[in-house]
């Protein structure tokens, strides 16, 4: 193996890590939540936190399977037919069969990862240009998954006030305190529009 192929294979390593983990980043928003704030739109489109999950159990079944002609084993609707449903879970969908369907989507994409090279061939035909390899779908991919984990973040905020990666690393929630800075970023917003309505 040539110096570059190994450095390829060691940021591919590197970047797959980072994609296991996000995944259960995104996983853990969940943990604690009723039925109905899992599940309820905190967006004026609708964003939620167990439609998250499903959207992104989705996509690496496809970006994992067909792309690379390594087709996920189990139905998917087509991506031409995409309406927005892999983005919010109906009410016959549990919690349980969502994230047992990310857990297997997550599998069927880590034996593509793992067994591919960085540089195999990929075609993504909802790609202007669709000609890919298996290194930009890994980027893409982990791009796509830390978004919708920041968006996760935000949502389960605004719920409860739990932020974090994991339960690990929380803090207890000082409402105080938060209250106090939130009071600071405020009253700062304020000065620069009154500084800059003046100066204009």
């Amino acid at each position: 193996m040539t110096e570059i192929a190994e450095t390829a294979e060691t940021a591919k390593a590197y970047l797959h890590a980072k994609l296991k983990s996000i995944r259960e980043v995104l996983i853990w928003k969940l943990d604690g939540l009723s039925e109905y704030d899992a599940r309820r739109p905190l967006t004026a489109t609708g964003t939620n936190l167990l439609g998250l999950v499903k959207h992104a159990a989705t996509w690496e079944a496809r970006y994992f399977g067909e792309v690379f002609d390594r087709p996920y084993p189990e139905a998917l609707p087509r991506w031409q037919d995409s309406d927005g449903s892999d983005l919010w879970a109906t009410e016959n969908e549990t919690r349980e069969q969502i994230i047992a369907f990310y857990r297997r989507a997550s599998t069927h994409a880590d034996a593509t990862i793992s067994t591919l090279p960085p540089d195999a061939p990929g075609h993504v035909p909802w790609w202007p240009q669709p000609d890919t390899d298996l290194f930009t779908i890994l980027v893409h991919l982990l791009t796509d998954t830390t978004r919708h984990a920041g968006h996760a973040d935000i949502l389960r905020e605004q719920l409860d006030g739990r932020t974090g990666v994991a339960e690990r690393y929380e803090e207890p929630i000082d409402d105080a305190a938060r209250k106090a800075l939130r009071a600071r970023i405020e009253a700062a917003a304020k000065a620069a529009d009154r500084a800059r309505s003046t100066a204009g």
